[in-house]
């Protein structure tokens, strides 16, 4: 299996058009033809899908929410936790000096390339199949809203209750990995100084320990 498709099995779908995809992984400092058009584009699907999701998902929260939460999820630094997952710094066309500097691991190029992605996927495919591969890169952060929070996650929820006390943020730490490459579990702890609390999750992402960490600490100080 090549590299190529090795990537189309993480992205849960197959081109039609290979180039496409090689075009939607070339930074503009590879050259002058490069993804920013499919960047514009990915960007309009990804903010479409993303809100049919949270119309469907969050039926009681209004505009001003829904807007919210929906920025949270398409924000550069949640494209990017994406790219990482799919491993996107493996596949970037970069050009030479931009490779030197670590552009491959650069949140804001990984964020571009996912909506590039998209975009590429839609013109080669149509709505129905973009939306099907979004969603499914969706998935874990849309199950992780709380209808009852406003949709809101655990993280958000508990930088919120803090803030509202006046108190530090709490800090992320990761304590370990194990298991084999396709079936790792992260350990993760969340301190909260100001209540000397400690709390911990497990999960099989770095994101998604952070976020069993902060809803065990949410529960100990609203009901500790």
């Amino acid at each position: 299996m090549d590299k190529l498709e090795r990537l189309q099995r993480a992205l849960g779908y197959s081109f039609s058009d290979p180039a496409l995809l090689q075009l939607a992984l070339t930074h503009r400092s590879a050259g002058r033809t490069n993804n920013e058009r499919l960047e514009f584009l990915g960007d309009s699907i990804v903010n479409h899908v993303i809100a049919e999701a949270l119309y469907q998902k969050l039926s009681s929260s209004q505009e001003g929410s829904l807007s919210r939460v929906r920025a949270s999820l398409v924000c550069g630094d949640t494209l990017a936790e994406i790219g990482r997952e799919l491993e996107l710094g493996d596949y970037l066309r970069l050009g030479t000096g931009e490779r030197k500097s670590g552009g491959h691991r650069r949140g804001s190029i990984l964020a571009d390339t996912v909506e590039a992605i998209a975009g590429a996927i839609l013109l080669d495919s149509d709505v129905d199949t973009c939306r099907r591969c979004l969603l499914a890169w969706f998935d874990s952060r849309l199950r992780d809203l709380d209808q009852q929070s406003d949709g809101k996650d655990a993280k958000t929820r508990l930088q919120e209750l803090l803030q509202g006390r006046g108190q530090a943020l709490p800090e992320y730490q990761l304590l370990g990995v194990t298991g084999k490459d396709h079936a790792q579990v992260f350990t993760v702890s969340c301190t909260v100084q100001s209540q000397s609390l400690v709390t911990e999750g497990t999960g099989s992402s770095r994101r998604k320990a952070e976020q069993q960490a902060a809803a065990e600490a949410v529960e100990r100080l609203n009901h500790g």
